[in-house]
């Protein structure tokens, strides 16, 4: 079709208002499923400490009438340690940035703040949940909290197929960075229960079963879930089934939790009640010096994992889900 000669159009038009939304979106996101739901403690000190201890194994008991009494040993506790590590993020804002109208947002350094403080967040999940090891530090290094990968260490399972991999766990102080086998391996329901077994008879309940995505899916096309039901009554629409967020043992019922910031090739079935956050410095909003042209603020957390005692837990490692 011809447009009629002379017609003006939005081609030449000038001077036209932006059509901008007011809304930002914004998926990224920020979902710490292990963090939420962990106790949360006090640490005042930059060491933390906690004791874990055992009893003695169940036993033959009889005694003789009127006979002596036998002194049994007593066994001392076992004493933890690990590191409060910092986190920080920072917003530097320029006068003129704070000054202008924006769309989406009344006030520039309280929407960049409101950010770095979710992935803080973020960040602090990736460390509690991966294979960090633990430091003291220095003058010139930063401290670091190990991860319940490295701390896991009495019921676990490597399926690599490869060199195999090592978790040194607790020792002198210290908890090591787990290696991993040099080849990944596939997963197996018949595995994944004998863990169960495994933290269930060292006197644990790992009722919370973190692992990611692709490891979700996994778990869902288990055997032992061989025919998923929900009931129509014809009224509405059936509905699909296609995932487990519950798998029942002989030990109970776990949730299937997804964690977008575990290693891709773990399980982790954690026991919530031996897990803490232990927080030396709840996140704090600091304003720093000016220097310029510009605000600065500080957002800082500080704080350790405290692994209660890791017995109530397991992990499978060395996973490829594809297999």
């Amino acid at each position: 079709m011809t447009v009629p000669a002379g017609t003006y159009q939005r081609f030449q038009q000038i001077g036209v208002r932006e059509d901008l939304s007011d809304i930002i979106f914004n998926i990224d996101p920020v979902e710490t499923p292990v963090v939420s739901t962990m106790t949360k403690v006090k640490a005042t000190n930059t060491l933390h400490e906690w004791q874990t201890d055992v009893l003695d194994a169940a036993a033959a008991n009889t005694k003789v009438e009127g006979d002596d009494a036998t002194v049994n040993t007593a066994t001392p506790t076992v004493r933890l340690q690990d590191y409060a590590q910092i986190m920080t993020k920072v917003v530097s804002i320029s006068g003129t940035a704070q000054a202008v109208d924006t769309a989406g947002r009344d006030d520039e350094e309280s929407y960049q703040l409101a950010k770095r403080g979710k992935e803080l967040k973020r960040d602090l999940e990736f460390a509690i949940v991966r294979n960090q090891a633990s430091s003291a530090g220095s003058a010139s290094v930063a401290r670091t909290m190990a991860g319940m990968e490295g701390w896991i260490f009495t019921n676990r399972s490597s399926v690599g197929t490869g060199t195999a991999q090592t978790t040194p766990g607790y020792t002198a102080g210290n908890v090591a960075s787990p290696t991993d086998s040099t080849a990944a391996g596939s997963v197996s329901e018949t595995i994944f229960k004998a863990l169960i077994q495994q933290a269930w008879s060292a006197g644990g309940n790992p009722r919370s079963i973190y692992v990611n995505g692709t490891g979700k899916q996994k778990i869902s096309g288990f055997t032992g879930i061989a025919t998923q039901y929900r009931d129509n009554r014809g009224t509405g629409q059936a509905t699909i089934l296609g995932a487990a967020d519950v798998y029942v043992s002989d030990f109970g019922v776990h949730n299937i939790i997804p964690c977008r910031q575990m290693r891709t090739s773990v399980i982790l079935g954690l026991d919530m009640d031996y897990w803490k956050l232990a927080t030396l410095r709840n996140m704090e909003r600091t304003a720093l010096a000016k220097t310029g042209d510009s605000d600065k603020t500080m957002l800082v957390w500080e704080g350790t994992l405290e692994a209660c005692n890791e017995k109530a837990s397991f992990k499978i490692s060395d996973i490829n889900f594809a297999l």
